[in-house]
């Protein structure tokens, strides 16, 4: 099974101090032993580095820190799904005429790449987000539990 995991699980699942480490962690267990193939967005990279820095932990995570498990992450990922310039222009033109507006072009550039890599999940804590930006996969998008 191909899953696309939001930012908001690879972080969880990352920091063990998150109140949903506990859901998310598995979900990378699973992947690391092959039980579901894992599938990240080259966008969702850049979104984990800015989370993981800015989180207001004690000590914080140094950039160096996040670049540290964003690799332990592609190593595990089986796939990166790559956005091209064409994509992008296809996602900000879907979402004007869905009448969406502002930060929700993120999660939608996260849908977008789950469906051009065929993934049969999408997985993450914020459904509600995915589901107002790619309302036809609605079924896709899953809550790790």
């Amino acid at each position: 099974m191909k899953v696309l995991f939001d930012t908001s699980v690879l972080v969880a699942g990352l920091v063990e101090s998150h109140p949903m480490h506990a859901v998310a962690f598995p979900w990378l267990e699973k992947a690391k032993g092959g039980e579901i193939e894992l599938l990240v967005s080259t966008h969702t990279v850049a979104e984990i580095y800015a989370v993981l820095t800015a989180l207001p932990l004690q000590p914080r995570i140094t950039p160096s820190v996040a670049r540290l498990l964003i690799d332990e992450i592609i190593k595990t990922s089986v796939a990166q799904v790559e956005l091209s310039a064409s994509d992008y222009e296809g996602v900000v033109s879907r979402l004007a005429e869905l009448g969406v507006p502002g930060g929700s072009i993120y999660d939608a550039l996260i849908a977008w790449a789950a469906e051009k890599s065929g993934a049969d999940q999408l997985l993450t804590l914020n459904e509600r987000h995915f589901h107002r930006v790619w309302p036809e996969y609605r079924d896709r998008v899953t809550r790790p539990s």
